[in-house]
């Protein structure tokens, strides 16, 4: 007998569990399906963001910069480290504890709400009276109705291709988190969020990294001031990074891989590595969902099309996060979770695109949210711009850690602010400021106008405010 929900949310990541847990706050009766494993066969709820994704390789990337301060930083410190190794072995090991305890961080919290959770694959089986009929392929197969169902089965990686992921040579985020040891030389093919962030783990560990980049310009959706104050940081380190290559043959053997491309100017080359990642963007996952049964619509792209509120074509079904149109971001997939349990509750859920952060976790971080100065001069935006050096900050001094800067970008008549970039020490947390001055439509004079402690990073950002104006107080 089928088993009666107000809600069913298939998909357990960072849209699917915050939907469940709001939909079951504001009074629903409802049940999530997730389906990842954990490497005992038990459920591992959080999606790629929280198994594969954000939360491994922070883990990842927080034990490469230990070892790299360790190695190259202290000594300016006065503390002597000798004969610093690094357990990979233990590292990985680290990472996966970390996975498992946001795991069953997610099964409390189910518990707590009252959410009932189901492991196994979700797809639609047909339309039934006051909703879906939903199975459940786990262990045990089920059956569900939901009057509201909401997709939250996220995306996964683009392969090229031609060349699939064996995970073990020729890598996805998945297998790029499962390394077991340093790679001598690390290849990957694509400069966004996973392969700078994965080539700055394994390069800190002692892989000697190499980056392809198909588009001319290093991160093009980044403020271009910021990308090219960023790409003078990877390159001192030594990240080798080719921009406008096109990768041509790869061929995987038992001594690794090789990669035939041709750089920007047209010439044959031939790059050679015991290991390559593959991060060219992910696409929206639909697969087994059995869209067909019940005729739901998606696009070109294999995404779920839906509107402004997140709904379907069909009544009563909602898409959120990676499966649907709008950045790939975990938080994204949150807001829209929370937003559309809030609209079935007869709310009006709130999730402003404009307002989303963007943050890549490298050594300097990169965050932005807002307009970028390229965008504003293509829509004859009319702006004023102010940007501030973390070297002529004090707190940045004193960390030992003075790469980079904040630059504010405001409306020429309003000063309303538009855009907020940062590329430095803990651009991550600073960025969060921006997104608040922006949701409430602040000007670059009302965050001149704050307090900020000192010393602080956060003092970057008030000074910034100020030389939108062309005023300094020149901490």
């Amino acid at each position: 007998m089928s088993k009666q929900f107000d809600v069913v949310v298939i998909g357990g990541g960072p849209g699917g569990y915050i939907a469940a847990i709001r939909a079951a706050q504001l009074g629903f009766n409802v049940a999530c399906i997730d389906e990842w494993k954990n490497d005992k066969g038990g459920p591992a709820p959080g999606g790629t963001c929280t198994n594969v994704g954000c939360i491994p390789s922070k883990a990842l990337l927080q034990s490469s910069e230990h070892f790299e301060h360790a190695n190259k930083h202290f000594a300016e410190h006065g503390i002597t480290a000798t004969g610093v190794k690094m357990d990979v072995a233990k590292m990985i090991a680290r990472k996966d504890t970390v996975v498992k305890q946001n795991n069953d961080g997610i099964l409390y919290l189910f518990k707590k709400n009252k959410v009932s959770f189901f492991h196994g694959r979700g797809s639609f089986v047909k339309a039934a009276e006051g909703g879906y009929e939903i199975k459940v392929a786990g262990a045990a197969e089920e059956t569900l109705t939901g009057k509201q169902i909401i997709i939250a089965t996220g995306s996964n990686a683009r392969a090229l291709p031609g060349t699939p992921f064996d995970e073990e040579q020729v890598l996805s985020n998945d297998g790029a988190l499962r390394v077991g040891a340093v790679p001598k030389k690390l290849g990957l093919i694509g400069s966004g969020v996973i392969g700078l962030e994965m080539g700055s783990v394994w390069r800190r560990l002692g892989a000697e990294v190499t980056i392809l980049e198909g588009l001319p310009t290093f991160l093009g959706a980044v403020d271009e001031q910021i990308a090219k104050e960023a790409k003078k940081a990877f390159d001192k380190q030594g990240l080798k990074i080719e921009l406008g290559v096109k990768v041509g043959e790869i061929k995987t053997s038992k001594k690794g891989v090789s990669i035939a491309y041709t750089n920007a100017k047209g010439e044959a080359q031939a790059l050679d590595v015991d290991k390559l990642i593959v991060s060219i963007g992910r696409v929206p996952n639909t697969i087994g969902l059995n869209t067909e049964a019940v005729g739901l619509q998606l696009d070109e792209r294999g995404a779920i099309v839906v509107d402004a509120d997140c709904k379907t074509n069909l009544p009563g079904v909602w898409a959120v996060g990676d499966v649907v149109r709008g950045p790939m971001l975990a938080h994204k997939a949150e807001e829209e979770g929370v937003a559309v349990a809030e609209r079935i509750a007869g709310q009006h859920g709130h999730v402003n695109f404009n307002t989303i952060p963007w943050v890549i976790y490298t050594s300097p971080e990169i965050a932005w949210v807002g307009r970028t100065e390229q965008q504003l001069k293509a829509d004859g935006v009319k702006y004023k711009a102010g940007s501030f050096p973390f070297l002529a900050n004090g707190r940045a001094r004193a960390l030992g850690d003075t790469t980079g800067m904040v630059k504010m970008l405001a409306d020429a008549e309003t000063d309303e602010i538009l855009g907020v970039h940062i590329v430095g020490p803990q651009a991550s947390e600073l960025i969060s400021e921006a997104v608040v001055a922006m949701e409430f439509k602040a000007s670059s004079e009302d965050i001149a106008r704050i307090c900020h402690a000192h010393p602080s990073l956060s003092e970057a950002t008030k000074e910034a405010a100020l030389a939108v104006d062309k005023r300094t107080l020149n901490f």
